[in-house]
């Protein structure tokens, strides 16, 4: 037996099918608030100093394991609580695992796996972008830094460099990154003795025309360790002559995240068409507004200062592996709003004006450029590096808008590499201090922020020298 719904023209929607994508349609604009939006709360809280009510707040909002665990992980990190901040990073590892092998084996076949052709790019579980997992392995590496594992600081820089290797070969250009990665790397092999490893690694950063401030003076003072005088004549040239440090200096080492990274907008256009709604979009980034735009550490006792300097500017990075890929993001979107003209047609010729007006609502509603993005990372990672005297010296770390922190005080042993690992985020400064032997506690700062926490500092041994 035949019914009337047999002999309904192939293709053509069926009677409910109108409301049904009505109901789509509604659905998706009463759910288009952005990922910026939505976590707004949990960065807020990270912006008071409040970590764990940041860390909460984005495990109850982010349904994204690789999200949930990059921004949590940050978060624990500035706080120096090195383990939990380890495990929400490998949470994030875990989710992106599959997308991350495919990167380092093809990338190119790994574009293609990346599209979203109906809907739109968020209803896609998100495993970030290229340099967000280049990012992810960064913050890894400072955990286990921060923990004394230096050869598994080896392993993340590496696949670092391997992931970034990859974004490069994909958009066939060299990116301005990868100063943080070979900082630690060849920060590490110094710490383990292996000096000919960390120059390798300076002169990449060189290459790149990254973090010259650390890398320049590093170069020349290698140089005349290895006594590679054929050289040293160049980098002197280049970067200035110095004096080399005493054999039995100590040495302190500040690196910081300073600031908080981009977010992202939506940017397009609709076109209303004899046969429906054109609607074109893809994700722009506003950078946000810096309070702070280094660090000063100073020795209380009259020993020296100096400041940090940036070894990776994280906002310029995201912004043109953007652009790199907006060709991609656009296109997708072009193909899906013409699929969706075609509903709208179908539904226009079969339920007149109603079809059309729910066609238009629906290309409307989900045609959305996906605004997710890892959004506790900082705006720039900074380093400094200070040779000392062996012996007592007292710590303050300044931040200017953000406050001061005195540390305490610190016996730093012949060789010894004193490592502080700092954060800002608008008005806060968390500082931990990693090695040397602690002499007096570290007292209230000097000159608190704005609502700041005293946060504790925790002191770990590290290797010296």
């Amino acid at each position: 037996m035949h019914t009337e719904a047999d002999h309904r023209p192939q293709g053509r929607p069926s009677p409910g099918l109108a409301t049904r994508i009505a109901g789509l349609g509604l659905l998706a604009l009463a759910s288009c608030a952005t990922y910026a939006e939505n976590t707004e709360a949990a960065l807020g809280a990270f912006q008071r100093g409040d970590v764990d009510g940041s860390v909460n707040a984005y495990r109850d909002v982010v349904d994204s394991n690789f999200l949930r665990g990059a921004e949590t992980g940050t978060v624990l990190l500035a706080a120096g609580r090195w383990t939990e901040a380890r495990a929400e990073f490998e949470r994030a590892q875990r989710a992106v695992n599959d997308i991350e092998q495919q990167a380092l084996i093809s990338a190119e076949d790994l574009t293609e796996s990346l599209g979203s052709w109906f809907w739109n790019d968020t209803v896609q579980t998100y495993q970030g972008e290229g340099f967000e997992r280049v990012y992810l392995h960064m913050s890894l590496a400072l955990t286990y830094l921060a923990e004394g594992k230096l050869q598994d600081v080896f392993v993340e820089t590496r696949l670092a460099n391997a992931l970034l290797e990859s974004e490069e070969g994909l958009y066939e250009k060299e990116y301005k990154a990868g100063g943080l990665g070979h900082f630690i790397s060849a920060l590490t092999y110094e710490l383990m003795g292996e000096y000919d490893e960390a120059y390798i690694d300076y002169k990449r950063m060189a290459a790149k025309g990254v973090g010259m401030d650390i890398a320049g003076p590093a170069l020349v003072r290698i140089a005349k360790k290895l006594h590679r005088d054929d050289e040293l004549q160049d980098f002197e040239a280049r970067f200035g002559a110095s004096e080399s440090p005493p054999a039995d200096a100590a040495s302190i080492v500040v690196i910081a995240g300073v600031g908080l990274a981009p977010y992202k907008k939506e940017k397009g256009f609709a076109v209303e068409s004899l046969d429906g709604l054109i609607k074109v979009v893809a994700p722009t980034l506003q950078r946000r507004g810096q309070s702070v735009g280094n660090l000063r550490l100073v020795l209380k006792d009259g020993a020296g200062s100096l400041r940090t300097a940036v070894v990776e500017e994280v906002f310029d990075v995201a912004e043109e592996n953007l652009n790199d890929r907006i060709v991609l993001v656009t296109a997708k979107s072009v193909a899906r709003t013409f699929a969706k003209r075609e509903l709208t047609k179908q539904l226009e010729d079969d339920h007149g004006i109603l079809g059309r007006l729910v066609g238009d609502v629906f290309s409307s509603a989900t045609e959305r450029a996906d605004l997710r993005f890892w959004q506790t990372l900082p705006d720039t990672y900074q380093a400094a590096r200070m040779f000392v005297d062996p012996g007592e010296h007292g710590l303050e770390l300044q931040a200017g808008p953000a406050g001061t922190a005195s540390l305490g005080r610190f016996q730093l042993e012949p060789g010894e590499t004193l490592v502080i690992l700092a954060r800002t985020v608008d008005y806060q400064l968390f500082a931990n201090v990693i090695g040397g032997t602690p002499v007096a506690p570290a007292p209230t700062p000097i000159s608190p922020a704005p609502n700041a926490t005293n946060d504790p500092v925790e002191s770990m041994p590290i290797l010296g020298d």
